[in-house]
């Protein structure tokens, strides 16, 4: 991991290859094979598939895997129909775990929210007592917070008022600057209270199941590994001794509210960002259409200017014309007038002297 002084920048290349956010559960591959090492596991249901790779771990750990999927895109089922040690079962976990053999291992983690959660770990805890369940999320955001994929199965009952924004470790409140499902998911508007959120789902059963030795073990690293059985299953001792030096690492934890509070703020950098460019584009929008109207308005006041040169001529042309009318006959005009008036009357004297 460190590097070398020949090829210093192993870190990083490795760094920059990961996703901003980890959340695959193809990270806890080293955990799982402390659960296989403490235990023989023949049998593991996977409730929540992502795209399959993840599955193939178990498979490569000596398991058959039953892989429940509500909604199996294209791409996963090609996956798991190329691999003849995964078998998908379509359907929703409450409906199907029932149908589905006994397993050595539960991995928990489809539904995020109370009522799934908690119908699932019931029925295990009924009908494989002796088995391992792993389940994620149990830490925030969903540890104490509902989430509903959409649209939901669940009775209106047995959801809380939901939000299409999102949690934030800035704030208590959701946010729309926060984890928001896009549509996938909503979330309870409020955190905390009575069946709300996956780890109070798992409390719920274990101590409903008070006395039968079932016990919880949280990694506080990617929003949180939690590992459940009976302690005196078969490996029970050997599996959480193993990952005790984890599960009480309180620089683990430490780094995970970290890395929460640094991808939190980037959410919020984002949000920020496409508010700033949605204003952008509408000023940009707002001054194309100003430009257009200035424009517009620029024609018509050439026209306008036009016009009033055009009348302005016309006007002159008219002040000429009546100046050359109001204005006083010339001299020779004049004389004209005398002569042509002179003639008149010497036609009208010799009329006068004519014989009547």
């Amino acid at each position: 991991m460190a590097g070398s002084r020949e090829d210093p920048h192993r870190q990083s290349r490795a760094a920059r290859e990961l996703p901003v956010l980890l959340h695959s559960m193809s990270l806890f591959r080293e955990f799982f094979e402390t659960i296989f090492a403490g235990r023989e596991i023949a049998t593991v249901v996977e409730v929540g598939v992502e795209s399959g790779q993840v599955s193939s771990v178990y498979a490569d750990l000596g398991a058959a895997v039953y892989c429940v999927e509500p909604a199996p895109s294209d791409d996963l089922r090609t996956f798991l129909e190329a691999d003849p040690r995964l078998a998908l079962v379509e359907g929703r976990s409450p409906d199907v775990l029932g149908e589905l053999p006994v397993a050595d291992l539960y991995v928990l983690d489809g539904d995020h929210n109370y009522a799934v959660v908690r119908a699932e770990v019931d029925w295990i805890m009924a009908n494989a007592p002796g088995a391992v369940v792993v389940l994620h999320d149990v830490l925030w955001p969903c540890g104490r917070r509902d989430f509903y994929y959409q649209p939901s199965p669940l009775p209106p009952a047995e959801i809380h008022p939901a939000t299409d924004d999102g949690p934030t470790v800035w704030h208590d409140e959701v946010t729309p600057a926060g984890f928001v499902g896009d549509g996938v998911f909503t979330c309870a508007a409020h955190a905390g209270g009575e069946r709300n959120g996956v780890l109070t789902a798992v409390e719920d059963a274990l101590a409903e199941n008070d006395g039968d030795g079932w016990q919880l073990e949280i990694v506080p690293a990617v929003f949180g590994f939690g590992v459940l059985m009976k302690a005196d299953s078969p490996g029970a001792p050997e599996i959480f001794d193993a990952l005790r030096p984890y599960t009480t690492s309180k620089l683990l934890a430490a780094m995970e509210n970290n890395r929460l509070a640094l991808y939190t703020r980037v959410l919020q950098l984002q949000y920020e960002s496409a508010a700033r460019t949605d204003e952008s584009e509408q000023l940009t929008d707002t001054i194309t259409t100003q430009q257009r109207e200035i424009e517009r308005l620029r024609t018509e006041l050439a026209q306008a200017n036009a016009e009033i040169v055009g009348r302005r001529n016309e006007a002159q042309a008219l002040r000429d014309e009546l100046a050359r009318a109001l204005a006083p006959p010339s001299d020779e005009g004049q004389e004209v007038g005398a002569a042509l008036s002179q003639l008149g009357r010497a036609i009208n004297a010799r009329i006068r002297k004519s014989p009547g």
